[in-house]
């Protein structure tokens, strides 16, 4: 089924390959691109909640 979604393609080692391999069996994603778009979503999560602890951080001192 054809999706209007944004497509792009990456390129990565095979280290991370089998890392991200890994975590997608480990959480029983469906495919590697799921399990991709989770690691990604994570990722985005963790660094939004780093730049918000500096933020308050800059603000005390």
């Amino acid at each position: 089924m054809p999706t209007k979604k944004p497509r792009y393609t990456i390129i990565v080692d095979e280290d991370l390959l089998i890392q991200i391999d890994d975590f997608r069996f480990e959480n029983r994603f469906p495919s590697r691109s799921a399990a991709t778009l989770e690691l990604i979503r994570l990722g985005i999560e963790q660094l939004k909640k780093e730049q918000e602890l500096s933020g308050q951080d800059s603000e005390q001192e």
